[in-house]
C-alpha cells in the first residue's frame, strides 16, 4: 500500500507542476522498504514525463491547458541571499550554486553526487551553498536543526555526510535520537549541539525556509546559479551549461573592474530580483 500511494503522489506532483523537485513520500520502517524506495526513485523521472504528456492531452480534449503552478524563470536573476549559511568553496567565487535541500528527499540524496562533479570540474571557481526548505516537517526538521547546530561548531559538512550515509541511506531512520548518535560521532559538544537544536538552529532553520519560499521555492532540491534557478536533480551537464554562461559574465565583470570578492553581492544580491 505504501508503494502505491508513494507513486501516486509522484504522478500526482507531476501533474501539478512539482516534477522532480516534489519529494513527498511516508518514511519508511525497514531497510527492505528502503530499498524498494531507491529503486522507485530511479523510475520517478520516466513516469513524471508519461504523466506529463497525459495531462496536457487530457486538458487539451477538454479545451483548456493544464494548470502549472509558476515557478522562477530560469532566465532571470533573483536575489538569493546566503549569508551565515554553510558552504563549500570560497566566499569570492565567481559562481555560486545555492542549493534548497532537506534530508527526507531522495532527490536531494541524488544531487549530492553532482555537486561533487562541480566542485572537481571548477575547483575554487565555484562555492556551494546550502538552504534548507523543508517540505516534510515531520521528518525532515530534526536533521535540518541538527546540521545547523553541528555548523555552529564548524562541522557541517561532517554531519550533512553523516545523516545521508548513516541516517537516510541506512533505514531512513531521523530521528531525534540518531541525530544525536551522529552528533556524538562527529565529535560535537552535546550540551552545545542540545541548546542550539532547541534555540538558534530552530529559527535559522525557518528563516532558510522563508528565504527560498520568497524566491519562488515550492519543492526540493531547487538551485539558484548565481541567481539563476535550475529544478530539480538534473544531470550534470544541465549545471555546467548554465555555469559557463555565468562565469563568462563573472569574467568580463571583474575584467571591467568589479572586485572578485563583491562580485555575488553586487550582481546577484543587490541587482536580481527580490522576490518572485
Amino acid at each position: 500500500m505504501k508503494r502505491i500511494g508513494f507513486i501516486s503522489m509522484s504522478v500526482l506532483l507531476a501533474v501539478t507542476g512539482f516534477g522532480l523537485v516534489g519529494c513527498q513520500q511516508a518514511q519508511p520502517q525497514s531497510s527492505e522498504l528502503a530499498a524498494k524506495l531507491d529503486e522507485i526513485d530511479k523510475k520517478l523521472t520516466r513516469i513524471e514525463k508519461q504523466v506529463e504528456n497525459g495531462a496536457g492531452a487530457a486538458a487539451a480534449a477538454r479545451g483548456r491547458a493544464p494548470q502549472r503552478r509558476p515557478g522562477p524563470d530560469p532566465e532571470k536573476t533573483y536575489s538569493v541571499a546566503v549569508e551565515g549559511a554553510p558552504a563549500v568553496g570560497p566566499a569570492d567565487a565567481k559562481v555560486t550554486v545555492v542549493k534548497a535541500f532537506e534530508f527526507a528527499c531522495p532527490f536531494c540524496e541524488r544531487a549530492r553526487g553532482t555537486m561533487d562533479q562541480i566542485r572537481e570540474e571548477y575547483g575554487d571557481d565555484v562555492r556551494i551553498v546550502y538552504k534548507h526548505y523543508i517540505v516534510h516537517p515531520g521528518s525532515a526538521t530534526v536533521p535540518a536543526q541538527a546540521s545547523c547546530a553541528a555548523g555552529m561548531q564548524g562541522k557541517w559538512k561532517a554531519m550533512e555526510d553523516l545523516i545521508w550515509d548513516k541516517a537516510f541511506k541506512a533505514g531512513r531512520d531521523l530521528s531525534e535520537g540518531k541525530m544525536e548518535e551522529l552528533a556524538k560521532e562527529a565529535g560535537l559538544d552535546m550540551a552545545k549541539y542540545k541548546a542550539d537544536m532547541e534555540g538558534a538552529c530552530k529559527e535559522l532553520v525557518q528563516k532558510d525556509h522563508q528565504q527560498m519560499a520568497k524566491v519562488g521555492v515550492t519543492g526540493t532540491p531547487g538551485f539558484f546559479i548565481n541567481g539563476r534557478f535550475l529544478r530539480g536533480a538534473q544531470p550534470f551537464p544541465a549545471f555546467k551549461a548554465v555555469i559557463d554562461e555565468e562565469m563568462k559574465k563573472a569574467d568580463e565583470r571583474i575584467g571591467k573592474g568589479t572586485p572578485k570578492g563583491k562580485y555575488y553581492d553586487e550582481w546577484v544580491i543587490s541587482k536580481g530580483e527580490k522576490s518572485l
